[in-house]
């Protein structure tokens, strides 16, 4: 057989070797309806020397006859974020069971980036875009250009409804109010709080839920006890943000007894902070986190935490995204939905009951 010019196994390929036309081997593994009507000897002699060869199917070509490429465009803010990793499982799952590419695009965190790789996904025409979403991209325009082109979006994270964009995010205000009353469940009455940044979404609602509880439980909320995380700049700087707030905690001098972190990974950042002070976690002060992200789950102590269901949320995400784009015209003009999975709190030995006093001590 003569030496092939192409690194790829093509169809003439696969008809040389087999002493065949090009379109007799195409029709038999394209298992078109005419196949049945060649030999089965013949087919079978196809398939043996497609397989001997290492032939696949050029998608490419593939895609240009059925106008469809297959391809839905996955845009994380940070892979390296604990709390992209189960969402994006769940959309790799949801799309490979229905033979869709997910082409995973990592923007770390940088709008000009962000921006870079909407244009790289409307050149190579994917059906859809799912966004797990970052607060940067909250106020910015960037997702026009894929609307227009009539590319469905779906953002994970976010509640962008009022964008014209379809979301997935937790009941923040339900999480908020789960973790406060855990906290109150467990007679702690002086817990340090802290929010969010300012420009994340999430932020407001959770702190809704735990004033809410806070408030029905007669516990008051010491606004010196209140801190706020910067802007996020990268997946490690939550941590430090909680390292460095358990520090403010401890030099303002006022009594608390529990610490209820925006996320698991301030949690963390709490502990390490509280612990390098010599304040045992949770002997000294039990501490909360937000998400259930692994590092919560394999730390010592395992963080107590409000789980967001982040595969399933990946999973709806990719399910909700088939159905737009095996939908005739398309479905942008629809009206945007939001889907709000319910929270749920997981306990762990980050937090326990406050000792109660003996009296005359």
């Amino acid at each position: 057989m003569p030496q092939r010019k192409s690194g790829h196994v093509t169809l003439t390929d696969v008809a040389r070797a087999s002493g065949l036309s090009v379109s007799t081997v195409s029709i038999v593994l394209s298992e078109a309806p005419l196949s049945q009507n060649v030999a089965a000897a013949t087919r079978e002699r196809v398939r043996a020397m497609a397989r001997k060869l290492g032939y696949h199917p050029d998608a490419h070509a593939r895609s240009l006859r059925r106008r469809s490429t297959q391809t839905i465009g996955v845009l994380a803010f940070d892979l390296s974020d604990p709390f992209c990793i189960p969402i994006m499982r769940g959309i790799q799952s949801g799309l490979h069971s229905a033979n869709y590419l997910p082409l995973v695009m990592d923007a770390q965190t940088q709008r000009k980036l962000f921006d870079n790789y909407l244009n790289l996904l409307l050149e190579r025409r994917a059906e859809g875009l799912i966004v797990i979403a970052s607060w940067v991209f909250e106020e910015t325009n960037l997702l026009a250009d894929v609307r227009k082109n009539n590319v469905p979006i779906i953002i994970v994270g976010r509640d962008l409804t009022s964008f014209g964009i379809n979301s997935i995010l937790v009941d923040n205000e339900a999480g908020g109010a789960i973790a406060m009353q855990h906290l109150c469940d467990l007679r702690h009455r002086k817990v340090a709080v802290i929010r969010g940044p300012k420009e994340l979404s999430d932020s407001e609602p959770r702190w809704r839920g735990i004033q809410q509880v806070a408030a029905s439980a007669g516990t008051i909320l010491d606004s010196s006890l209140v801190f706020e995380l910067p802007g996020v700049a990268d997946s490690e700087s939550g941590f430090e943000g909680g390292r460095r707030l358990a520090a403010q905690m401890l030099s303002s001098h006022r009594p608390f007894t529990a610490v209820l972190a925006f996320d698991d990974l301030t949690a963390l950042g709490v502990v390490r902070g509280l612990t390098e002070a010599g304040v045992r976690v949770p002997e000294d002060c039990s501490v909360m986190g937000f998400d259930d992200v692994l590092p919560a789950r394999v730390a010592t102590p395992a963080i107590t935490t409000i789980r967001q269901p982040l595969n399933e949320m990946g999973l709806l995400a990719a399910e909700r995204m088939l159905q737009a784009v095996r939908k005739p015209g398309g479905s942008t003009a629809e009206k945007p939905w939001l889907v709000k999975p319910s929270p749920e709190l997981v306990e762990r030995s980050s937090t326990i009951a406050l000792r109660r006093k003996k009296r005359g001590k």
